[in-house]
């Protein structure tokens, strides 16, 4: 069993919604970039607990629970690292519009795994939130094929995120 299957069958068994996302949920989109780790996003808290992820395998995954801080724009993070392959991370989201980013991922086959990977809107709203510069330049490269019903998605959900999310989504609309 991949590391990938393995979480996603805790993170199922357990009743955790979860979605794939970063550089594997871009590879869905269309838009390719190198990257050395898997990034699910989960609303659940519970995940940063290590009772959480007391019945995976130790000598097949190891975990690190890293809790975010007041500031940090995430509850925390998880990494599970397994004997080959890349490290997975999942990702805790704040806020309560995750929760609809999760209702609206749609199920796809990776590595063979069946796994909702959010939707090209999403994944543009969840960069703007990273808001860094490689989020940018993946924003950047999910609009070359984005249609119109795509950018009116993320212009109907974009006030839910932060002033400086908000900000980025102008300018780089404005240089679209």
């Amino acid at each position: 069993m991949t590391l990938l299957a393995a979480i996603t069958d805790l993170l199922r068994r357990r009743g955790t919604r979860h979605a794939l996302i970063g550089a594997a949920a871009l590879a869905v989109h269309g838009v390719s970039r190198a990257t050395r780790d898997i990034d699910l996003l989960v609303a659940d808290p519970a995940c940063l607990e290590p009772t959480y992820w007391a019945p995976l395998d130790p000598a097949t995954a190891t975990v690190a629970i890293h809790p975010g801080d007041a500031e940090d724009p995430l509850a925390g993070a998880v990494r599970v690292r397994g004997p080959a392959g890349p490290p997975l991370d999942v990702l805790v989201g704040r806020g309560s519009w995750v929760a609809g980013v999760l209702d609206r991922a749609s199920v796809h086959e990776i590595e063979g795994v069946a796994i909702p990977v959010v939707s090209r809107a999403d994944l543009v709203l969840l960069k703007l939130y990273a808001g860094g510069p490689q989020d940018a330049w993946d924003i950047e490269q999910l609009l070359v094929e984005a249609d119109a019903a795509t950018l009116a998605e993320v212009e109907d959900r974009v006030s839910a995120l932060p002033a400086e999310a908000r900000r980025l989504w102008q300018r780089i609309r404005r240089r679209g």
